[in-house]
């Protein structure tokens, strides 16, 4: 399938596809809307994009130069086996400090149900009765004590690869996510319940939950597409997933995908900060028009000091924390990418594809936005190190072009003809004056 035809298919699937009650629920509005009356809803920067966590207590500074990204959510593991530490008593007051301190930048959490506890099953994944009643009584404990703080619940974390102990095992999955999912929906049914964020587009996995009945109970499907080729060779992988939920779907239920954790190393071969940088926006961008409505970016700090593992070098923000200085973290070309996006584009609703005129720009990419009557375009090419001239076919006016790291490349003049500008492998934003 080459390029032009996935932007269009791509458009016009996915945007018909997606959850629209659910993307009303991520920007804030109510659950109950009637999705007749919410048709032309559609997502608004930076409403879905978030980052990764691994702390309940912020470092001081910390929070306010994550929320300073621009970034609406965090996404944290919400561990059994640290809240349960005596059979049938909880204790949630870790969580409930992480909640009042992102709920002061107005940022929201998607919190993941995970990982066995040593009170029941050996501390493996649940896997007898006994253990699956266990979860779920916290699981649906949990739910309903964080009623009202809009936080989107995920069953486990990668159960498809080593997360699950002692080995994954898809059927005790099911059996545990649907009991999970009946607790929750009787004891806090407005509560969102997703999954089952399998690590990468794990098809035989993901099919063998909606085999299983799952998505009666999941509120959106959600993946880790990991991968060590550009961000839009997703999109494919999308498509074949988005078919997957509507073939099993219960009828009339719309189940968006949702992008749960994906990032990229700089420490990987070929990969530096620089790389990694050009990423992260092209990856969101990718989401945003493939009516994927929450992006979340692993991870927000490197997670260590050596040079030479993958895992300490996810982050937006290098790894040494600086208590005494303003910014805490060095950024990276990452979070200046993120802060860039986020604030060029803030309030801006993606209205779908720019067409280029010239059929040879088919590795290249433009994203339409409107706010208040005015347009703004995100255009990329897919190709590394590539750089091509593209005609924008937009209204006559003056536009101001930014590039992905927020430096002004001055103002142009579009012609009846439109605009013409050089494109490369990071995106510039091209905004009506």
């Amino acid at each position: 399938m080459n390029s032009q035809h996935l932007k269009k298919s791509w458009s016009n699937y996915f945007l018909t596809l997606i959850g629209i009650v659910f993307v009303l629920e991520l920007i804030g509005m109510p659950r109950s809307i009637h999705a007749a009356e919410t048709k032309q809803s559609k997502l608004v920067i930076p409403q879905g994009f978030g980052v990764n966590i691994h702390f309940t207590d912020a470092r001081p500074g910390e929070m306010e130069m994550l929320a300073a990204s621009g970034v609406k959510w965090i996404r944290m593991d919400f561990t059994w086996g640290a809240t349960e530490r005596e059979r049938g008593i909880y204790d949630f007051s870790a969580y409930e400090r992480l909640v009042a301190s992102m709920e002061k930048y107005s940022i929201r959490g998607l919190f993941i149900l995970d990982y066995g506890n040593r009170l029941y099953d050996d501390g493996l994944a649940p896997y007898t009765d006994e253990g699956r009643k266990a979860f779920a009584r916290w699981a649906a404990t949990a739910t309903k004590h964080f009623q009202g703080h809009n936080i989107l619940w995920e069953m486990y974390n990668e159960p498809n690869i080593g997360f699950w102990k002692p080995n994954p095992n898809v059927e005790d999955y099911i059996k545990l996510a649907i009991e999970v999912g009946k607790a929750i929906r009787k004891e806090s049914p407005g509560e969102i319940y997703i999954g089952p964020a399998t690590s990468q587009i794990d098809m035989r996995f993901l099919e063998a939950c909606f085999q299983g009945g799952l998505l009666e109970y999941w509120d959106a499907v959600s993946v880790h597409p990991y991968r060590q080729t550009p961000p839009e060779t997703v999109l494919p992988e999308y498509e074949k997933l988005a078919e997957l939920i509507a073939k099993y779907a219960p009828k009339g239920k719309q189940i968006p995908i949702i992008s749960g954790e994906w990032g990229y190393s700089a420490a990987w071969q070929n990969y530096d900060e620089e790389r990694q940088g050009k990423y992260l926006p092209r990856q969101w961008l990718t989401n945003i028009a493939a009516g994927v409505p929450l992006s979340i970016w692993y991870d927000w700090h490197d997670d260590g000091p050596d040079p030479k593992e993958p895992e300490h070098h996810f982050g937006m923000v290098t790894y040494p924390y600086h208590k005494d200085r303003n910014p805490v973290y060095d950024p990276k070309p990452a979070y200046v990418a993120a802060k860039t996006l986020c604030q060029v584009l803030e309030g801006y609703t993606f209205v779908g594809h720019v067409i280029f005129p010239d059929t040879n720009l088919e590795n290249c990419f433009a994203l339409r936005f409107e706010k208040n009557s005015k347009i703004a375009i995100a255009a990329w090419c897919s190709e590394d190190e590539t750089t091509q001239q593209a005609e924008f076919p937009i209204p006559r006016g003056s536009y101001r072009l930014i590039d992905y790291l927020g430096s002004h490349l001055g103002s142009r003049k579009a012609n009846k003809e439109g605009l013409t500008v050089e494109l490369t492998d990071t995106p510039v934003y091209i905004i009506a004056q």
